[in-house]
């Protein structure tokens, strides 16, 4: 039987593997190639614990223009990328495509998108999906066929597995729910600053209680809590359009066809970049 599909947000682990590990890491033209070599091993963890039939590498524009336009402070407070990982975003697609791995951009939608597209599409097929990534929207996907690998800020430990089961203990609802979760909890790492004194509990309480953001609003004249009430029927519109920011967007990918990982080009391309450890290894899995 196959294994399942590797997704990854590629751009959430280059970030994550550019601060946990140090600059002085470099290739042999001198420049850091510290956020290759932390992403190539995040990966290599999953693919050696769950044999994926096939690996891809999603990447996207840090904010999608409708999501802006939607909420013009979306995004807006991060920051612009490092001079030392610039070089590194360049060289990605062809170092990971020596892997045998698939690196897919889209120019509109974001890395989250296209994680979620290619869950689907797996799904649909009737296999599995592994969606590695740093991001809490992804628990969205969780499903009995998408597990969700969250990396947490450094990375040095791998990802944790999050199930449905695991999105019901931490927020108190199904993941389906999650974009309605964020809309009204709000998302400080994307600048949405969510429902007006509405906290995790207060959000998962009203969601289960009402099914969803819609059936909140729709029933928010009837909220004892004076400040919850005026904050839900005041800031409806808002809400609403936070919840559209979280949804993911079908991106239109094709299923990858299965890949193994090729150890000998890997291992070939992570030498030519000086990262000598890792190319030893590489070799013995060859």
């Amino acid at each position: 039987m196959p294994g399942p599909l590797l997704a990854v947000d590629a751009p959430s682990m280059m970030y994550r593997a550019f601060y946990a590990l140090p600059k002085s890491i470099k290739g042999s033209d001198g420049k850091p190639v510290n956020a290759l070599l932390g992403t190539a091993n995040l990966i290599l963890r999953e693919v050696e614990a769950h044999k994926p039939r096939a690996v891809v590498l999603c990447f996207g524009p840090d904010a999608a223009a409708y999501r802006v336009e939607l909420y013009s402070a979306y995004h807006a407070e991060r920051p612009e990328v490092p001079d030392e990982l610039a070089p590194q975003w360049a060289d990605s697609t062809d170092f990971f495509e020596a892997f045998g791995w698939r690196v897919t951009h889209h120019d509109s939608l974001e890395a989250d998108d296209l994680l979620g597209s290619y869950a689907r599409l797996e799904t649909k097929a009737g296999g599995k999906a592994l969606l590695l990534t740093g991001d809490r929207d992804m628990f969205q996907c969780a499903s009995k066929q998408v597990t969700v690998l969250y990396v947490s800020t450094g990375g040095k430990q791998g990802a944790e597995e999050i199930t449905p089961a695991d999105v019901r203990r931490r927020y108190g609802i199904d993941p389906e729910l999650v974009p309605d979760f964020i809309a009204l909890r709000g998302d400080p790492s994307d600048g949405l600053p969510g429902a007006k004194g509405v906290g995790e509990k207060t959000a998962a309480e009203l969601l289960r209680q009402h099914g969803s953001l819609e059936g909140v609003l729709d029933n928010a004249i009837r909220e004892s809590r004076a400040g919850l009430r005026t904050s839900l029927i005041e800031g409806r519109d808002e809400l609403l359009a936070f919840k559209d920011i979280a949804t993911l967007r079908d991106a239109g990918v094709k299923r990858p066809r299965d890949r193994r990982t090729d150890w000998k080009g890997a291992a070939k391309a992570a030498e030519a970049r000086g990262m000598n450890r890792l190319a030893e290894r590489l070799r013995k899995q060859a």
